[in-house]
């Protein structure tokens, strides 16, 4: 890989990192989570799905990033030599941390189609005002979704929940506590919330 493509691709892959004082036990100048990155199986779509469905923001996108003659790719991601990540996009959702999408092809390549029961498997969760609402607007888009959950005993007893899911098979969840849950007059870490991005 040229060294004009590494450097675009290591600045890309740091941006917004800052800098802060060391505490114990953490990584130093730890200030939170920035973004979470997954492989699509196609960018075209992702990123219709997350703008024109869920309301995400794209940002910017760059690519291709490849190298045929080392293992920059081993040695900075950890997948084959030979992988190559056709582009990268970045999206901002509402308040929070942001969503990286990445299109690879590898010789290795897997399509994990994971369940949510699955060792290593994730979900995205994204908070809404409403799960109802969040549900008939979903399954008016022609989303898969699943059951709509009240919790109203133990320490989450105040959310509401629901599962969807992309047409690849990506897991999100829709997610409310308005008045709070339960946990929080225990008087210890409060979990960071987007209703109140600043706490």
């Amino acid at each position: 890989m040229n060294r004009s493509l590494r450097s675009a691709f290591l600045s890309a892959a740091f941006l917004g990192t800052l800098i802060g004082g060391a505490s114990a036990d953490a990584i130093p100048g730890m200030r939170g989570h920035d973004h979470t990155g997954i492989t699509v199986p196609d960018m075209a779509q992702a990123v219709d799905f997350f703008t024109n469905v869920v309301g995400c923001q794209k940002a910017m996108s760059f690519g291709p990033f490849a190298d045929d003659k080392g293992t920059f790719m081993q040695d900075l991601l950890g997948v084959d030599p030979k992988a190559v990540i056709k582009e990268i996009t970045l999206l901002r959702c509402g308040f929070g941390s942001n969503i990286e999408l990445f299109e690879y092809t590898a010789p290795d390549q897997k399509d994990l189609a994971q369940k949510n029961s699955d060792i290593g498997a994730f979900h995205i969760a994204f908070y809404v005002d409403d799960v109802a609402a969040a549900e008939k607007y979903l399954k008016e888009k022609g989303v898969a979704t699943r059951i709509v959950l009240p919790v109203g005993e133990g320490p989450a007893a105040g959310q509401t929940v629901m599962y969807f899911q992309a047409p690849w098979g990506l897991q999100f969840e829709a997610i409310s506590y308005p008045d709070g849950m339960a946990y929080e007059k225990d008087g210890g870490t409060i979990l960071w919330s987007p209703k109140d991005p600043t706490k």
